[in-house]
Formats: structure tokens, C-alpha cells, sequence
């Protein structure tokens, strides 16, 4: 009785939110519920038929948990999935509670659960999944997750509680692949074989150099980005595990970026080589949990990669393009996606400091911004909150640009009167409004049709 009125106050809850325009109701129904019954999140999740998959990791969750959403939707299973994006333990409950039904409980086959870092502790023994899937370990909010080593204990932590979960491990990634030797849980790896990174997707600043069991620099044969490659420590001997599932003989082909994968060549349409990694991961995950992998190649080909993350709009004759750049390795690879286009382009880059970004943008002298400079774009604007941060580190690399602090007329006179070829580089808390608003902007096919957007 306790569970099925958590279920429907929940319910009520979330559509009084919408009903009143008070926000999206991601989290707060969540948290209603779990007031009332404590225990629901594990209930529900113990009522998923054939197994929960959680991605946890610092870049690429929220892309890995859609293509597993929509590889198992693609060959006709019921999934349940926080696609809002919502993956603390408040938004996870709420993705339970509104797929349930107050007298029948969850109806799903699977359920695809992507999971902060911080949350995984707590989070983690009450979902009781059957795959923990580990994406990479960068440094990231450096206020609210710490160093990477302090990130690396807490997944550890989490995954110590969950023994009976299979764990997928990119074992490019020097830092996770020691999960490997540390947790009790059947482990199987995932990586790519052969060098498709150019030199302006590799950070100089890299993560675990070291080897965390006898303090040796680790040694690279192949260096994909980050600390992602082929590695081996001279002292002890640890290297780089031999994946279960790769990637090889990548090429690009128009639109699309295609590689072979267990046998067969794949051909999504994407050129951002990093989204790989991704789908090896959706692929090693479903495999090691023995899901239905027949129609991967052809889900995969259909899969939409944007996500509000990597969006084009094409608005009076201008491609405006808008990638998430949170953190020193995303950006680097937007940075390197920039020097990848020949032609002629404009650059707007948006910095902020909420906490949804975090409040620390130190993070900002980790990127290698010469590539910028030699993507040569013929403007260069910077705006948001920490703009003269963004300004101030453009300047020691002696790259010129333009501050602003009205963002719509700012991208309004560069796909006006500029290039017709527009870049905008944001964090967190810019990049749903801004997706917003071209979205708008793109239905008038009108950018001065929206006189609001100058308040």
C-alpha cells in the first residue's frame, strides 16, 4: 500500500509541475516518493524483467545509455531510461515512478540507467544491476567530484557493494582497467585498435601517469587522447588488457565514420571519431549481459548522435553548430572537430560558473587552445559569466576575439553577416537554452523573428 501511494503522489506531483510551468519535473517527483516509501527505487528496479544497465564514467553516459535505449527498442523490448538526463539518485527514482503503475508495479524488460559519480554509492545496491558500464575517467568539476583519484575510490566503493554485476571497462582507459585487478566482479573490456585521433584531440595534461601499484610513469605505445591508448608500465608489468570487443579499420565516408566491429562494418552517421567509444560501449555492454545484439548495426546506423549535446540547425542560410564543452578532454575534442573543417567559419565559446557547471573554470588553462588558433576562424566571440576568464586565456595564446554579453544578438550577427559557418562551444547551464532558442529560431527559418530573445 505504502509503495502504490508513492507511486501516485509522485504522479500527481509531476503533473502539478507541468501543469504550472514550474520546471521539468526531473527530480522533485523522486524525492516525494522516497519520502513516502524508502524503499521504492529498489523495488521497482527488482521488477525489471531481464536486468538493469547502469553507465557511469565522466564523459559520453548520457550518449551510451540512448543507443542502449534505443538498440533494445530497436529489437522490441520494453525499456525503462532517465533520458532526461537526471542521474542522481532523486532523478533515477523519478524515471521509476512515472514508468510504473500504481497496481501493476514496472513493466520493462530493461532498464538503462545512466548514474553520477557521487551517486553510484548510494545508488548502485538498490538498482542491483547486472551490468556496471565504465565510460572514462577524466577530471571534471573539480569543486564538486575532486581529483580523479577521488573519483576512482567512490566508483570502487560502489561497485565493492555490487558483486554479482558484470563490469565493461574501456580498457584504453589507464585509470579504470585497474578496476580490473581491485573489484571481485566478472570484468569484460572494450577498446579501439589502431591510432584515428589527430593531434589536436590529445590534451598535454593526461590523467593517471603513474601506475597506481609501483609508482612507475606509465609508457604509451599509441596515445588515442587523454590517457586513453595502448600503455604498459615498465616496472610491474601491468599493460594494457586485450580487449573482448574492439574497433578497427576506421574511416571516414561523407557523413559517416566507419569502423568494423566484431566483424561487421558499421556506418552511423557521425564524423566525430570520440563517438566510437561510445558505441563499443553500448555493444561490449549488451553482449557481456547476453542481450540482443542482432540488429546493433542497423540500430546504430539510425541512431541520432545529437542529444541537444551536438545539435545543427540551419537557420536564413547559416549551419549553426552546437557542441557541449564541459571539461579539458571534451573541449579538446571540439577543438580538434574545428581544425577537421577546411572551409571558412565564426566561433562562439560560452563559459559559465553555476553549480550545474561548477564553480571552478581553472580548468580552462588544461586545454590546448593553439588548435584553435590554427582552425583559423575568421571571428572569435566569447561570452557568459566567466567570459574575460575565457578572454584572458585566449590572450596568452595571442588568439584575438570579441566579449559579449548579449548572447542571441551575438549569434544573430555571426550567422547574419558572418561566415555561414558557425561554431558555438558551451557548458552545462548554456546549452539547453541556447538549444531552445535555435530551435525556435529554426521553425521561423527566421533568425530575426524572435524580438523576445533581446530581453
Amino acid at each position: 500500500m505504502r509503495s502504490r501511494i508513492a507511486v501516485c503522489c509522485a504522479k500527481w506531483v509531476y503533473r502539478m509541475i507541468h501543469l504550472f510551468h514550474l520546471g521539468d519535473g526531473a527530480a522533485l517527483p523522486g524525492a516525494v516518493a522516497k519520502r513516502i516509501d524508502p524503499g521504492i527505487l529498489r523495488m521497482l528496479a527488482g521488477m525489471v524483467t531481464e536486468g538493469v544497465l547502469v553507465v557511469l564514467g565522466t564523459n559520453g553516459k548520457t550518449t551510451v545509455n540512448s543507443i542502449l535505449y534505443q538498440v533494445l527498442k530497436e529489437q522490441g523490448k520494453t525499456v525503462l531510461a532517465n533520458r532526461t538526463g537526471a542521474n542522481m539518485e532523486n532523478g533515477i527514482t523519478t524515471a521509476f515512478v512515472l514508468a510504473a503503475d500504481a497496481r501493476e508495479g514496472i513493466q520493462a524488460d530493461y532498464a538503462c540507467i545512466e548514474v553520477d559519480e557521487n551517486a553510484a554509492f548510494t545508488v548502485l545496491p538498490q538498482l542491483m544491476p547486472a551490468g556496471i558500464l565504465l565510460t572514462n575517467l577524466f577530471r571534471d568539476q573539480l569543486d564538486r567530484y575532486g581529483e580523479v583519484d577521488a573519483v576512482y575510490e567512490r566508483i570502487r566503493r560502489a561497485i565493492f557493494q555490487t558483486p554479482d554485476a558484470v563490469l565493461i571497462l574501456n580498457g584504453d582507459d589507464a585509470l579504470l582497467s585497474d578496476l580490473l585487478s581491485e573489484c571481485p566482479n566478472r570484468a569484460v573490456t572494450y577498446g579501439i585498435e589502431e591510432a584515428v585521433f589527430d593531434e589536436a584531440a590529445k590534451p598535454r595534461v593526461r590523467e593517471g601517469v603513474f601506475c597506481r601499484f609501483c609508482g612507475r610513469r606509465l609508457v604509451y605505445t599509441l596515445v588515442h587522447y587523454g590517457q586513453l591508448g595502448h600503455y604498459y608500465c615498465p616496472g610491474c608489468g601491468r599493460k594494457r588488457p586485450r580487449p573482448d570487443d574492439w574497433a578497427d579499420r576506421v574511416h571516414i565516408e561523407g557523413e559517416a565514420c566507419c569502423f568494423r566491429l566484431d566483424g561487421r562494418l558499421l556506418r552511423p552517421r557521425m564524423t566525430a571519431r570520440y563517438q566510437i567509444y561510445n558505441i563499443l560501449a553500448a555493444y561490449a555492454a549488451l553482449k557481456a549481459v547476453e542481450g540482443p545484439v542482432d540488429r546493433f548495426g542497423s540500430a546504430i546506423e539510425k541512431f541520432d548522435f545529437d542529444n541537444h549535446r551536438e545539435s545543427r540547425f540551419y537557420i536564413d542560410g547559416a549551419s549553426i553548430q552546437l557542441y557541449l564543452a564541459k571539461n579539458p578532454v571534451g573541449f579538446q575534442q571540439k577543438l580538434s572537430l574545428l581544425c577537421q573543417d577546411p572551409g571558412r567559419k565564426d566561433v562562439l565559446i560560452l563559459v559559465n560558473d553555476t553549480a550545474q557547471d561548477g564553480r571552478d573554470v581553472s580548468w580552462l588553462w588544461d586545454v590546448d587552445f593553439e588548435y584553435l588558433k590554427e582552425a583559423r576562424p575568421a571571428a572569435i566571440v566569447v561570452g557568459g559569466k566567466r567570459r574575460y576568464d575565457m578572454g584572458l586565456r585566449l590572450k596568452y595564446e595571442e588568439i584575438p576575439c570579441r566579449v559579449t554579453e548579449h548572447i542571441p544578438k551575438a549569434i544573430r550577427k555571426l550567422a547574419a553577416s558572418g561566415t555561414k559557418n558557425l561554431y558555438i562551444l558551451v557548458n552545462y547551464s548554456s546549452l539547453y537554452p541556447i538549444h531552445r532558442m535555435l530551435c525556435r529560431w529554426e521553425e521561423k527559418e527566421n533568425i530575426y523573428s524572435w524580438k523576445e530573445e533581446e530581453k
